[in-house]
């Protein structure tokens, strides 16, 4: 029997039904979802379902990351609600292609693990599933695991094996449309040019994730916990002097109360100097490169190639008398002399983030 998955969520739990119900299958899986979105969150997926499918003993295939073709196959559905239109395509693209899978497999038999997702719906499965299985002459199984506290089941399973709980479908227009219903950022969407990995972003997850594996293989106990925390991302920013832009670096958890100020160096304490308005600050690339142990020549250089999130929060906290200080902290080839135009578009809020801790 072949099995598409669609996660490990829902994987994990439907997996080990069949395999109670179904003694005299040979199960395998099938991970294709070009649905997924964006690509940093289908490796994630598929990582944990690799971990799933080897704690079950099940073999998996990958199929095709074709996201052109999917896009193209649900256009001018965009804004159709979870359920809807743009669902029942989506369903009978991944159908079709588990479909064609099963047949060239010579499997008599496909299912898939999104009947267990309480998100769909069962019956709208179940007929894009008959009409692929009829066309390829094979059988398209549809047990209901969802019934009798199968829900539950599947959340407690999910819980006990740390698996990795995704919040959204998958889809990019999923996505955007339960974050503007939650009036959320859609932080997922984020990646700095710099390609510093920023907290609770999926590619944090990413990292969590394969050192779990790594944790695992050597038999190391761990345990992911979850945290709140205060969030932040910067979405644009720039440094005027005298009406000219200048190269500049915007120190994590740098805020202005508004998108834009003005003013001058007023004083400075050491190295740290400090602007008259919105209590803004700079320091001198070389008083950055001193505090980080780095050997940046040029701002631009620091743009592109920074340390890691970890260690500038490090810095900050080396600049400041406060953890909870969120003045705008700017890095400079030269600490300017003349009048000063900064804008800053950030979002900082409350989240969630998980962290991995070895126990001894």
């Amino acid at each position: 029997m072949l099995v598409h998955i669609c996660c490990a969520v829902d994987s994990h739990y439907f997996l080990q039904k069949l395999q109670k119900d179904y003694p005299q299958e040979k199960l395998v899986g099938f991970f294709y979802d070009p649905n997924i979105h964006p690509y940093s969150e289908y490796r994630l997926r598929l990582l944990d379902v690799k971990r799933s499918c080897r704690l079950l003993d099940i073999d998996l295939i990958e199929g095709p990351y074709d996201f052109e073709r999917w896009m193209e196959t649900v256009r001018g559905l965009e804004h159709e609600p979870e359920k809807g239109s743009r669902c029942a395509v989506c369903f009978d693209r991944r159908f079709e292609v588990s479909a064609q899978k099963a047949a060239e497999l010579e499997e008599r038999t496909f299912t898939s693990t999104l009947l267990t997702s309480p998100k769909k719906s069962l019956k709208q499965l179940k007929q894009a599933g008959d009409l692929l299985a009829a066309r390829y002459s094979i059988s398209f199984v549809a047990p209901d695991y969802r019934k009798a506290s199968g829900t539950q089941e599947q959340n407690i399973l999910a819980k006990e094996s740390q698996l990795y709980r995704q919040d959204y479908c998958g889809c990019l227009y999923g996505l955007t449309l339960q974050r503007e219903q939650q009036q959320r950022l859609a932080d997922e969407l984020f990646t700095p040019l710099s390609g510093q990995i920023q907290p609770e972003s999926i590619e944090a997850r990413l990292t969590l994730y394969e050192e779990r594996l790594t944790l695992e293989a050597a038999e190391q106990p761990y345990r992911i916990i979850k945290e709140r925390f205060l969030n932040w991302r910067i979405l644009n920013g720039w440094l005027k002097v005298r009406k000219r832009t200048v190269s500049s670096h915007f120190l994590p958890y740098s805020t202005l109360k508004k998108a834009y100020t003005r003013g001058r160096i007023e004083y400075h304490i050491d190295q740290l100097h400090h602007m008259s308005r919105d209590e803004v600050k700079f320091i001198s690339l070389e008083h950055y490169n001193l505090l980080a142990g780095t050997h940046f020549p040029t701002v631009m250089a620091l743009l592109y190639h920074p340390p890691t999130f970890a260690q500038e929060i490090k810095i900050r906290q080396q600049l400041l008398h406060s953890a909870y200080d969120l003045s705008a902290i700017l890095v400079v080839e030269e600490i300017p002399d003349n009048k000063i135009e900064i804008f800053l578009e950030t979002e900082t809020y409350e989240d969630v983030q998980e962290k991995l801790v070895r126990l001894t």
